[in-house]
């Protein structure tokens, strides 16, 4: 691992200093639950998905930031900037070094369906950083992959966002979770379609790698609980937490570009009441926000 106190590269004058991430007091319990797991933390890098996705596409015996390419154990990639970080459909993920947590988790998985994967991991999220109380959620999850900061009902601002990609490996399919928090408040002139919430809001002084710590352990029991039940232990706590459940929306789906928002179904896809019927709409088909913003 580089100098944990090196300036970031390309900061000539020093400003920012590297974080202390503690990987090794935190490695054992995680191994325990993932054997074969490796944790690595970069400085800075493209995409932490692409680059576990990558790692799938090269030569047997070819080398690749320190694993194997024919290597398929779990492995943890956490980047204090990503360069060229990608949310759901493309859209690119905003992120400065120190004010932002971004990793990825590649595992492999064989559940018997993969619908509604992000919702779990959403919640996992949410519950980790957010416990669940008698009091009304802070966090709230805006279909399909969204973490906000709730302000008020069904309006709030993003405070966090998942990528999930799969991808065909000898012996099963690897899964590469993609995470992206915000951590440190951003100048108000940056630029943020959805807002822009930051986990110091809720936890003064919290910073990137003890949000890591928070996190982590709770998204893994989530995908091993995913992987033998589905989405069904999840339903419940999403829907406690749905940003836009009741809300009038509106879609990119032309047959159903507004609604009401009716919460999701087992299969994780979100149901709308448009036209006297009820809808659903699939994750990777459409995008909804709610109405007026």
């Amino acid at each position: 691992m580089a100098d944990p106190h090196a300036p970031m590269p390309g900061d000539a004058a020093g400003a920012y200093r590297r974080l202390h991430w503690d990987v090794q007091r935190h490695w054992p319990a995680l191994q325990a639950l993932l054997p074969g797991l490796t944790i690595e933390v970069l400085a800075s890098v493209d995409s932490t998905n692409d680059r576990l996705l990558a790692r799938t596409q090269r030569r047997e015996g070819a080398v690749a930031w320190g694993r194997r390419s024919a290597d398929l154990q779990p492995c943890l990639l956490v980047a204090e900037r990503q360069t060229a970080g990608r949310g759901r459909r493309g859209r690119r993920w905003l992120a400065e070094p120190g004010a932002s947590l971004t990793f990825s988790l590649a595992l492999m998985l064989e559940p018997g369906s993969w619908s509604g994967l992000s919702l779990a991991v959403g919640v996992a999220l949410a519950d980790a950083l957010d416990p669940a109380t008698d009091t009304a959620p802070r966090i709230g999850l805006k279909w399909p992959n969204d973490l906000w900061l709730i302000d008020a009902p069904g309006r709030g601002r993003k405070l966090g966002g998942i990528l999930v990609e799969t991808v065909p490996v000898p012996g099963g399919r690897l899964a590469v979770i993609g995470i992206g928090l915000n951590v440190r408040p951003l100048p108000a002139t940056a630029d943020h379609a959805s807002g822009y919430a930051c986990l110091q809001e809720l936890q003064p002084q919290r910073e990137a790698p003890a949000a890591l710590w928070q996190v982590v352990r709770p998204l893994v029991l989530a995908l091993q609980r995913f992987e033998a039940e589905g989405l069904a232990p999840s339903l419940a706590a999403y829907a406690r937490r749905d940003l836009l459940a009741g809300q009038a929306v509106q879609t990119t789906d032309p047959a159903v570009p507004e609604g009401i928002a009716a919460g999701i179904d087992a299969d994780g896809a979100l149901c709308i009441r448009a036209g006297g019927g009820l809808h659903r709409l699939v994750g990777g088909e459409v995008s909804v926000r709610p109405a007026g913003g």
